[in-house]
């Protein structure tokens, strides 16, 4: 009887831990091959000049990936690492490792999706079967109150039926133990350089510093936690600080439902509505619905509502000076400029800036939602452009906008920020960001 071997395709699940296609793989099969594929369609320049990726989250990525292979090491497997076209990759490697089944988690938004179904295509072609799985939001698609396509449009409303009826399934053991086939060449991870990015400079203002992976994504998200849990006089009350966890989050270093079941122990009343944190994992899981339920309309520059907002007759010019930190706001610049440096900047921030592009400069709002693409290290597809729709106010349900209150007298804000003035170091002959 000949051994089965399953292929696991990791995507933007790049953990061990609440993995359901790495378990499912190791107790369906005698053997799992894990692979991961640098696409080259994510490093290219788009038609508007920007990055579909920056070199900021690509950096993170890299670690990321690298932090993987050595956890499957440590479980006694091994990550097959390529950079090309998966359409390609996976069928070759479902031949040369003679695979029964391909595994991978589905995606929403239509870039990711058209990916996977040029895979599955590519694989149908071979007699292969690519296996959608389910393991990027905190509610499993089947424990909603409502199916997809009645799922409520008002943030609000979701909110509420879900924390009502539905509960947050525990998460998934980690395999102790996986067998690859004989590798002959796990390939190795590419260098920025092989992606046509240049290694970023690390600004000295920084206040946090990113290193990509699922071991980093712990640690982290135990200080964060040991934050909250000072004393018990103090046990539940809520953090201010920020989490600092999406950028593992949005790659899949970390758990959804490991954050909610940690960050739950925590919060003042058992209820979850007490807790910011995982008010952000409600958004989270709201807008891949909505990409389910919507699919591409959230990138339509018209939106739901079947016009496009009215722009400056120099808006390109505008959002030039907007991207570079050069309005001449104090408050918008400092945050551009730190977005531009680090990455990072937080979901005020990332409001007040969306809506002074779109409201004072009347700018296209999908220029704006394209760089946050390119620069976010934390960039996740329907997050951000679910966003900055709502923000244009041409999302499926701009009503419940209590939560989009982005400051449009930006010019009256005060900023005590470092990044109030543009860093150049030294040698700044490679310097990339603004």
């Amino acid at each position: 009887m000949s051994e089965k071997t399953i292929l696991v395709w990791f995507r933007n699940d790049l953990r061990i831990h609440d993995n359901e296609i790495l378990l499912e793989a190791a107790k369906k099969a005698d053997k799992i091959l894990p692979v991961y594929c640098f696409d080259p369609f994510y490093f290219k320049t788009t038609p508007s000049g920007l990055q579909k990726t920056g070199n900021i989250r690509a950096k993170f990525l890299i670690e990321s990936v690298a932090d993987l292979r050595q956890n499957l090491q440590k479980l006694g497997g091994e990550l097959i690492v390529c950079t090309g076209n998966p359409a390609e990759i996976i069928p070759q490697l479902a031949q040369q490792y003679q695979v029964s089944e391909v595994y991978h988690h589905r995606e929403v938004a239509f870039e990711e999706t058209g990916i996977s179904e040029e895979v599955e295509t590519a694989l149908w072609k071979t007699k292969l079967n690519l296996k959608h799985f389910i393991g990027h939001t905190l509610y499993h698609k089947e424990d909603l109150p409502f199916p997809i396509k009645d799922i409520p449009d008002s943030f609000a409303t979701f909110k509420k039926k879900v924390e009502r009826d539905s509960d947050v399934r525990p998460c998934i053991e980690t395999p102790g133990h996986i067998v690859v086939p004989e590798i002959t060449d796990a390939g190795n991870i590419p260098t920025l350089a092989e992606l046509g990015l240049t290694e970023p400079i690390a600004d000295p203002r920084a206040d946090f510093h990113y290193h990509g992976g699922e071991t980093t994504a712990l640690e982290q998200l135990k200080t964060y936690i040991s934050t909250i849990d000072l004393t018990p006089a103090q046990k539940g009350k809520h953090n201010e600080n920020p989490s600092r966890l999406s950028a593992w989050i949005s790659l899949g270093c970390l758990s959804q439902r490991m954050v909610y079941h940690e960050a739950m122990k925590h919060v003042n009343g058992g209820h979850p509505s007490n807790s910011p944190l995982i008010l952000e994992l409600l958004w989270r899981d709201y807008f891949r619905f909505m990409f389910k339920k919507y699919g591409r309309q959230f990138f339509n520059p018209a939106g739901f509502t079947g016009e496009s907002r009215e722009l400056a007759a120099n808006y390109d010019e505008l959002f030039e000076q907007w991207k570079n930190g050069q309005t001449g706001v104090p408050y918008i610049d400092a945050v551009m400029h730190e977005l531009n440096a680090t990455g990072y900047i937080s979901n005020q921030h990332r409001q007040i800036v969306a809506a002074y592009l779109v409201d004072r400069f009347k700018a296209d709002w999908t220029n704006g939602a394209a760089y946050f693409e390119e620069k976010l290290i934390d960039y996740s597809p329907a997050s951000n452009w679910g966003n900055w729709a709502f923000i244009a106010g041409v999302a499926n349900d701009t009503r419940d906008n209590r939560y989009f209150s982005g400051v449009k007298q930006a010019e009256n804000l005060e900023t005590e920020s470092d990044f109030i003035n543009t860093w150049l170091p030294e040698d700044s002959s490679n310097l990339v960001v603004a």
